[in-house]
C-alpha cells in the first residue's frame, strides 16, 4: 500500500516504456459513453495518470473514442488501446500535464485512504461531488480556494495550495470541521458533527 508518498514519485514514468505510468489498483464504478453515443455502466479496476483498465458489459473497438465518468475521479477521455480479456479494455487518458498531476494526487489519496482519517468502511455513506470547487475559511476570516476530491458524512478530502496544521479549525463551505490529515497536494478534514445526506446535498 502506498503511504504518504508524493504523487509525482508514485506515478513517475517507467524508464523502460515510453509514456507509461505505474498503475494502482482501484475499484471505482462509473458510466462510459462509446463512439456511437450509447452509455454503459463500467468500473475502473486499475488506473494511472496515463491509462486505465476498465471493465464493462460492452467493450469498445480498439482505437474507439471513449468518455468515462468515474466516481471520485471525474471525466476521463481517451481511446481503447487493447482488449486484454472479454470483460475489460485498457483506455488511454488524454490530459494536460496539470490534469495528470491532479489525477496522480487523487489516485495517491485513494491508495492511502485508510491512512487519511476517512476510512473505507460502511458506517458513513460516501458521495461523489459534482460541483468540486469550493473554499475553506480559517478562523481569522481568510478564505482559501480548494477542490473537493471526496466527501462522506463525516469528512472530506480537498486539493488545495499549501497545508494547514493538523487540528486547525476550519469551515468547508458552511460546514465546521478541523484538519485531521495531510496527503499529496491536499488535506483531509473531519466535520464537527456527522452530516446527513440532505445536509450534504444542500452543501453541494
Amino acid at each position: 500500500m502506498l503511504t504518504h508518498t508524493s504523487a509525482r514519485a508514485v506515478f513517475a514514468k517507467r524508464p523502460d516504456i515510453k509514456e507509461a505510468f505505474h498503475r494502482v489498483s482501484v475499484n471505482l464504478p462509473g458510466r462510459m459513453m462509446l463512439a456511437d453515443r450509447t452509455e454503459h455502466d463500467c468500473s475502473a479496476v486499475d488506473m494511472s495518470p496515463g491509462d486505465a483498465v476498465i471493465t464493462a458489459p460492452r467493450l469498445p473497438k480498439i482505437g474507439e473514442r471513449v468518455i468515462a465518468y468515474i466516481d471520485h475521479i471525474g471525466r476521463l477521455e481517451g481511446t481503447a488501446l487493447s482488449l486484454p480479456d472479454r470483460n475489460s479494455f485498457i483506455m488511454s487518458i488524454v490530459a494536460t500535464e496539470r490534469k495528470r498531476e491532479k489525477l496522480a494526487a487523487q489516485l495517491t489519496w485513494i491508495a492511502n485512504r485508510h491512512e487519511l482519517g476517512l476510512p473505507e468502511d460502511r458506517r458513513h455513506d460516501r458521495l461523489t461531488p459534482r460541483r468540486t470547487l469550493t473554499e475553506i475559511t480559517i478562523e481569522d476570516g481568510r478564505k482559501i480556494a480548494c477542490r473537493l476530491i471526496d466527501l462522506s458524512l463525516s469528512g472530506a478530502a480537498v486539493d488545495m495550495d499549501g497545508r494547514l496544521p493538523i487540528g486547525t479549525p476550519v469551515r468547508l463551505g458552511s460546514l465546521r470541521a478541523r484538519v485531521v490529515r495531510h496527503f499529496a497536494d491536499g488535506i483531509a478534514v473531519e466535520f464537527s458533527a456527522v452530516q446527513t445526506r440532505e445536509s450534504l446535498a444542500e452543501f453541494l
